[in-house]
């Protein structure tokens, strides 16, 4: 199979991505999660098709107009690429300038990072964006709060830092007015007016909390009048960084408010507490599962298991939103 690449032929070997095979030819793309997540590695087909995989998860227009993920693409014809440069259709950029404004510990391990993009970067609550550190290096993160309140504050992120980790240390570590890249924000883990008295259910693992009070913080400021419950696990007690009580939920969901229709409740595994377990615990106190919208975050395997419980306890897959952490590749 041949690729094309600003007027160089690449030959593929069969089954071989398009990220894999012109890595091994020496021409490195920037990627991360390597699943079709973080977007980060999109190209455009001038001729050839790249295969209907390579498309998933981008929208129509994006889809009709050639753009596709390296990381998906295993084609069966030849195909001439392009690069996607800094647009993909007027006034829309795949990468912004940006600058770190603050750093912060919030609890064990886990950082608050506070971006500043030079230019408004268009979001909604719960989506996810890659980031571009000096040397290359890429990873995805959530943004964990909402639209409203990254006008004045800036878009934040929550970090759990990896010793030896490629970005987490370096992000640890940046001081106020480092400048990295930032990505355009993707996914669909967000909320969606309509049906606001429907109850509302969301679970994460780890840092995935932030995203989902992001979500919770976002349905309030659109009348959402239903109940909700908001579920942190965490391997052990040092995880549950946003705190274990119902005051803490005050913090984590600043200006909307505590409805008594909104519960907090957290569960750990060193306590033998299984997030799957919990999460339908709680979907039958909400009462019909039909009637719920669920949004879960965290690492595949927590997100398939609760994915996978709720289901079987009577909620349709298509009421449930969902956003997985995936490792990053190096």
């Amino acid at each position: 199979m041949r690729l094309t690449l600003s007027g160089q032929a690449f030959e593929l070997s069969p089954g071989e991505s398009v990220l894999d095979g012109l890595a091994r030819h020496g021409v490195g793309l920037p990627a991360a999660c390597r699943a079709g997540v973080c977007h980060t590695c999109l190209l455009r087909a001038v001729h050839g098709d790249p295969g209907p995989p390579s498309q998933a998860g981008l929208n129509s227009s994006w889809q009709a107009d050639g753009y596709f993920l390296a990381c998906l693409a295993r084609p069966v014809t030849d195909l001439t690429i392009a690069l996607t440069g800094e647009e993909i259709r007027a006034g829309e950029q795949t990468q912004a300038d940006a600058t770190v404004a603050a750093v912060r510990p919030i609890g064990r391990r886990v950082i608050r990072v506070t971006l500043r993009p030079r230019q408004p970067v268009a979001f909604r609550a719960g989506q996810h964006l890659a980031l571009r550190r000096d040397g290359g290096v890429v990873r995805v993160y959530s943004i964990a709060n909402t639209p409203a309140e990254a006008a004045g504050d800036g878009i934040e992120i929550h970090v759990r830092v990896y010793p030896g980790g490629a970005m987490s240390p370096w992000l640890a570590a940046a001081a106020p007015g480092t400048p990295l890249r930032i990505g355009r924000p993707s996914g669909d883990c967000c909320y969606l007016p309509g049906r606001p008295e429907g109850p509302l259910l969301l679970a994460g693992t780890g840092t995935g909390i932030a995203p989902l009070a992001a979500v919770l913080r976002d349905a309030l400021r659109h009348g959402h009048a239903g109940p909700a419950v908001l579920i942190h696990g965490a391997a052990d007690r040092s995880g549950l960084y946003l705190g274990t009580s119902r005051p803490d939920l005050r913090a984590s969901l600043p200006d909307c408010g505590r409805p008594a229709s909104v519960r907090w409740r957290t569960c750990l595994r060193s306590s033998g507490a299984d997030i799957a377990d919990v999460a339908c615990e709680e979907l039958a106190r909400l009462g019909d599962p039909a009637a719920v919208r669920a949004y879960l975050c965290g690492g595949r395997r927590s997100v398939t298991r609760m994915r996978r419980a709720l289901f079987l306890a009577g909620m349709s897959l298509k009421n449930i939103c969902a956003d997985e952490f995936i490792q990053a590749s190096s």
